[in-house]
Order: structure tokens, then C-alpha cells, then sequence
């Protein structure tokens, strides 16, 4: 009777997410006949056009952190906030521009399926072995901040169901991973971006929406003007206001760095097909997040206005959406629907780059394993499992935990990624080298509680560019395979 009675008032979720949940059917189902191989499962055979990827590209980026994560340090660290988005749109522009397109030529020269075979195939010789360190590391690395980021993902759906449906957290995130396990292990790639051109969309139009009523609840656009007269609100219009910004500039770096090493966002590279495609891609994908950026980013200032003593800032958009003043019931039951869809957005697109990765570049090399794709799906929900149980009590809030795998990303990957497609040096030695000499920086930095001074991707990426060309030019390649398409 309960659930009849949570119909009957908000029919218009209801309706949205059948529909939903039959394309996420459907595109599992059509994904499944797509994937018969490791690259149609892994990359959807790379036979995708630009529109589809770029859309994938923005919206598995765009996730909860987004939505909700985002919008809460707006409310704590007011208007320099916006920096972040100016940064990931920026990012976005230069990913697409020069990274994207070499890296498709050299995948599909290499056949990778993943960043670690991207990386043996471009710095190890032909006959190297698969269990070398490089590919193994590598591998341990994107599983490790592929469970930090899902256990960021899947905090930030569990608040937002368990308010919405009045259920306790722990259920929130079983359903979320219930919906996303079926789907992804089925469908593989192909159901992953089929989904995301429609997740993409509701993200765009939720985004609109959520700026309209916030702003208009709050007196208008213009009343920020107010908020800034304001004496206990000064702090949100100046530069150390909430945060030093030597601290900002790095979280939002390392943020934005994500965009051009992060193995979910590279992913989409491989797929494409052609270069046409990467020029449409770019365009597509730098303009749907500019929409969402520009829509999100400012709700947390304005949310100064319409909410008082806010302990968790995770919790202010859930919170704003579940006000009947603010949003009328049709507006919220959508935002419901478009939050959903940027969190399943996400968790589909880490979760299907940790289980490729998990399986081709640590679980076969180690133990021979037969059945591929078979392995990739169990991996798919093992993986998912571990994150849901961990986030059911997450270590710190859902954007510290995805700024330090982006940190981790960028320690690790900058070097060999943006090097490794300009630079003919390096080779395998200076890939490690840079990975550990990163990472140990980082946790340094971190454990000598510096990050208040100067945010810890600064010295780890500093230290490990330093490390990689000091190698790459002591010792050159000892066998270096040529950039593709350098001509």
C-alpha cells in the first residue's frame, strides 16, 4: 500500500523511471549482442561516431560529485569556487584537442583495450612479457582510484534515494547498486554509451531546472548581489575567503587533470572511430559541460539564502529538491530522475574500466584464466559490491575522495600519458619511476598536513615530471615503438 500510495503522489518518477529502466534494459540487451568480443565489451569495437562519445565523454565525468558534491563547496567556499568549473570546461577543450586524437590512432595501432596495455604497448619492447611491473602497477593503480570514486558515487545516490523514497541509507545504496550491476555486466561499452546519450540529456535539462527554481526561491539571479553585502557572507566574494586559493587552484587542478589522464575518461578515445568523429566529439563534449557546469556551480552560493546551519554540504541539494516551497512535486520527481542518471552515468563507466582492467592487466597475466568476458562481468559486480559496502560508511566526503584519486591519477598517469604522445623518450623504467616517486610525494604531502598550504598535486605532479625526464634522458628506449600518426 505504501508504494501504491508513493505512485499515486509522484507518478511523473514514477513514469520517468520505467522508462528508464526499460532503455537501461534495452541498451543492456543491444550492448550484449555488440559485445561477442573483449574489444566490443571492453571499447564497443571502436565503430562509435563523435555525437555518442562526446556525450559519454561529459556526462560519465559530470556524475552526483556534480550535482551534489560540487554545489556543496559552492555553499562552503563561495563565488572563487567557480574557478573549478572554468577549469574542467578548459580541460575538457584540450583532452579533446590534443589528447583524444593521438591517443585513438595509437590504441587502435596498439589494439588496446586499456590504459595499461596503452602504456606497455608505447614503453615496453615486443617481446616483454605481460606480468611486467609497468602493466601490473598501472593496473593496481586504476583499480584502487576506481573504488575510491565509486565509493564517492555511490554516497552521494544513496543520500539522494534514501531521502526521496524515505527509505535508510543502507537500502539507498543496495539499490543503486542493483540498478547499475545489471546493465553494465550485461551490456558492457555499447550499453555503457547508449545509456549515457540519454543520461546526458536528462543531466543538461535536470541542470537547467535546478538553477530556475534555486534561483528563483532565493529572490531572483540578482540577489547574490545582496548575499555579498552581507557581513557574515563576505567571506563567500573573496579570494581566501573559504579556502586559501593556492589550495583551490589545486583542487581544482587535479580535478581537471582527471579529464586527460583518468583511464574512464581515455576510454572514449578508443572507441571512436575515425577522426572525424574526435572533431565533433570535442565540440559536443566541451558544450554540454559548460551547460552543466555553468547550471550547477553557483547553487551553493544561492543556497545561502534559502537554508540555515548546514552541517553536511553533501546533503544541500537532496535537501533543496525535497523542499515542496522551492521545487513543485513534477520538478522535483524529474531532478530525481536526472541525478539518478548522473550518478548511473558514472558508476557504469569506472566500473567497466576497474573490471577491463581488473581482469586483462592483473587477473589473466597472474593465472591464465579462460572466459574473458565471463571474468569481466564477475569483476563488474565484485567490484561494485566492495564499493556499495565501503560506502556505507565512507571515509570523508564525496569530493575529497574524488580530488585524491584524482591527485593519484595525475602523480601516476600525466607524465607517461601526455609525454608518452609527444615525447619519442621513455621507456618503461621512467613510467615506474615516475608512478612511485609520485605517489610517494603525495601521501608525503599529505601526511605532513601541507595539502593547507599548497594542495598535494602540485609537489606530486612536480616531482614525478621530474623524475620521468631525468630517466627518459639518462637512459633512451630500448626498443621505442614510433608515435602513430605523428606525420
Amino acid at each position: 500500500m505504501a508504494l501504491l500510495d508513493w505512485l499515486a503522489m509522484h507518478w511523473v518518477a514514477g513514469v520517468l523511471l520505467a522508462s528508464y529502466l526499460a532503455a537501461l534494459l534495452y541498451n543492456a540487451l543491444q550492448g550484449r549482442r555488440a559485445s561477442a568480443t573483449m574489444a566490443g565489451y571492453y571499447v564497443g569495437g571502436r565503430r562509435f561516431g563523435g555525437f555518442a562519445i562526446g556525450v559519454s565523454f561529459f556526462a560519465t565525468f559530470a556524475s552526483t560529485n556534480s550535482y551534489i558534491g560540487h554545489a556543496g563547496k559552492g555553499y562552503a567556499y563561495g563565488l572563487p569556487w567557480l574557478v573549478m568549473a572554468a577549469m574542467l570546461v578548459l580541460f575538457t577543450y584540450i583532452s579533446w584537442r590534443w589528447i583524444g586524437p593521438r591517443t585513438r590512432r595509437m590504441a587502435a595501432s596498439f589494439d588496446a583495450l586499456t590504459l595499461p596495455d596503452f602504456l606497455a604497448s608505447r614503453f615496453l619492447a615486443e617481446q616483454d612479457h605481460d606480468r611486467h611491473p609497468l602493466r601490473l602497477s598501472a593496473g593496481l593503480v586504476i583499480v584502487f582510484c576506481s573504488l575510491l570514486y565509486l565509493i564517492a558515487i555511490f554516497k552521494g545516490a544513496g543520500h539522494l534515494f534514501a531521502l526521496f523514497f524515505d527509505i535508510s541509507y543502507e537500502a539507498a545504496v543496495l539499490l543503486a547498486l542493483l540498478i547499475v550491476v545489471v546493465y553494465t555486466s550485461v551490456g558492457g561499452f555499447v550499453s555503457v554509451v547508449r545509456t549515457d546519450v540519454i543520461q546526458g540529456g536528462l543531466m543538461v535539462v535536470g541542470a537547467a531546472m535546478l538553477f530556475y527554481f534555486v534561483t528563483q526561491a532565493a529572490g531572483g539571479v540578482g540577489t547574490i548581489v545582496d548575499l555579498a553585502e552581507q557581513p557574515q557572507h563576505e567571506f563567500l566574494f573573496e579570494w581566501n575567503g573559504g579556502i586559501p586559493f593556492v589550495v583551490l587552484l589545486g583542487v581544482a587542478l587535479s580535478g581537471s587533470l582527471k579529464l586527460i589522464v583518468d583511464p574512464r575518461q581515455l576510454s572514449r578515445f578508443y572507441a571512436l572511430q575515425d577522426e572525424r568523429a574526435a572533431k565533433q566529439g570535442l565540440w559536443v563534449a566541451v558544450i554540454g559541460l559548460t551547460l552543466v557546469q555553468a547550471c550547477l556551480y553557483p547553487i551553493g552560493i544561492y543556497a545561502h539564502l534559502l537554508l540555515d546551519n548546514v552541517s553536511d554540504t553533501d546533503l544541500i541539494v537532496p535537501t533543496l529538491i525535497n523542499n515542496a516551497a522551492i521545487f513543485p512535486l513534477w520538478a522535483a520527481d524529474f531532478l530525481f530522475v536526472a541525478i539518478v542518471a548522473a550518478a548511473m552515468s558514472s558508476i557504469d563507466s569506472v566500473l567497466l574500466v576497474a573490471a577491463s582492467t581488473g581482469y586483462k592487466n592483473l587477473l589473466a597475466p597472474l593465472t591464465r584464466t579462460q572466459r574473458p568476458l565471463w571474468w569481466t562481468r564477475l569483476l563488474v559486480v565484485v567490484f561494485a559490491l566492495i564499493a556499495a559496502l565501503v560506502a556505507l560508511d565512507p571515509p570523508g566526503d564525496i569530493l575529497q575522495i574524488t580530488i585524491f584519486s584524482g591527485s593519484l591519477y595525475a602523480a601516476c598517469f600525466f607524465p607517461a600519458v601526455v609525454l608518452g604522445l609527444y615525447w619519442s623518450k621513455g621507456d618503461a623504467r621512467a613510467v615506474l619511476g615516475s608512478m612511485l616517486v609520485g605517489t610517494l610525494m603525495l601521501l608525503l604531502w599529505l601526511a605532513l598536513q601541507l595539502d593547507s598550504l599548497l594542495h598535494e598535486v602540485f609537489p606530486a605532479l612536480a616531482v614525478s615530471l621530474l623524475t620521468y625526464i631525468v630517466l627518459s634522458q639518462l637512459r633512451e628506449a630500448a626498443n621505442p615503438r614510433s608515435l602513430a600518426g605523428d606525420g
